[in-house]
């Protein structure tokens, strides 16, 4: 594979020059923590934050260094965590080369600093090794982390839908808060496998004890329901969504994917009433998969159980229609079977 080849690593026919606002991810092959530590006082995540390394604040200097080489770009906000690197880029003018070389360039800043650090630990290593008199037996290579410091596939999303900028902003911000969350409730945010219900097997996350409740309804809009709003009779509509809201108050458990606007309305005050709920997703968990705003404070406090029937597709954009209707039977499946206490094995009780 040639150099250039081989940053081709975002959609083809996008166009990359031009003004933008993008998000932009670095991670630390095998997410080893060099770049900074967790530091929290007490069991209080609110003021969690990362206390950075040499080599993260090296790190951090080179974003500086990156805008002062790109007066087009500005640094909207960025957060440097333990094995990885969050930034929200403004490209403020067209530029003669894309956000993808930018990347690119800022990359190769920061392998520098990591020779330098590689070079350092080694010599520190081997010191040591002189001093008790076993002699020199690492090279400078074996002796501290290999060079690059990030992979050479960086993640760039570009930011174009309404609210989509102040969304990320945020993510970034709480980047440290939910990593101390998640440290003090490992078992809400591990991917757990093979959870069975009702003989289909899905992968999930959250708290799987909801299982155990005795009452389930589905949350499932139908076409019919929203045509009849359309033309002006939006009685069905406004009663259904009414009575999910009356069920999740009285202490049944909601369950849906969740797709269409009027479900998602439903969810909203799932969630601002703090009532827990199922949600099925149309796409599995990668590794260090954590949910987004309000549904990871609602996984935190227990209320929410994401699951997925299908493993994960890194390349998956959008729902299809017929994923759409398969996650919706599995729902009305989901309620039946765990109404007759059809969940198999301990798998759901992990």
């Amino acid at each position: 594979m040639t150099e250039h080849e081989k940053w081709q690593w975002q959609e083809p026919g996008t166009a990359w020059r031009g003004v933008g606002v993008y998000h932009v991810t670095l991670i630390v092959p095998s997410r080893e923590p060099l770049l900074g530590r967790l530091v929290m006082q007490g069991d209080d995540p609110s003021n969690a934050r990362i206390e950075r390394t040499a080599l993260g604040n090296a790190v951090v200097d080179e974003l500086y260094v990156m805008c002062r080489h790109y007066p087009a770009i500005r640094i909207l906000q960025f957060c440097l965590m333990p094995d990885h690197l969050h930034a929200v880029i403004h490209v403020t003018q067209a530029m003669d080369t894309s956000i993808r070389s930018v990347v690119r360039g800022y990359w190769q800043g920061v392998k520098r600093h990591g020779r330098a650090y590689t070079l350092s630990v080694s010599t520190e290593l081997n010191s040591e090794t002189t001093n008790e008199g076993g002699g020199k037996t690492g090279t400078t290579d074996e002796g501290g982390y290999p060079f690059p410091i990030f992979t050479e596939r960086p993640f760039i999303r570009p930011l174009s839908r309404r609210g989509q900028l102040h969304t990320m902003i945020r993510y970034v911000q709480m980047n440290p808060q939910r990593l101390a969350t998640k440290r003090l409730k490992p078992g809400y945010f591990r991917v757990q496998k093979d959870i069975e219900i009702g003989g289909r097997r899905y992968d999930g996350v959250g708290n799987v004890a909801l299982l155990m409740e005795e009452r389930f309804a589905t949350v499932h809009v139908r076409s019919a329901m929203v045509k009849a709003a359309e033309s002006g009779d939006d009685k069905s509509l406004r009663d259904y969504m009414n009575n999910c809201v009356l069920m999740a108050r009285k202490g049944v458990v909601m369950v849906s994917p969740f797709i269409s606007p009027q479900e998602k309305r439903v969810m909203q005050v799932l969630l601002q009433e703090q009532h827990p709920f199922v949600l099925l997703t149309d796409n599995g968990f990668r590794d260090y998969y954590k949910p987004a705003d309000a549904l990871f404070e609602a996984c935190a406090a227990g209320r929410l159980l994401i699951l997925s029937p299908w493993p994960y597709d890194e390349g998956k954009h959008h729902i299809s229609r017929s994923e759409c209707v398969a996650l919706n039977a599995m729902a009305e499946e989901f309620c039946r079977s765990l109404s007759h206490s059809a969940i198999r094995g301990d798998t759901a009780l992990r």
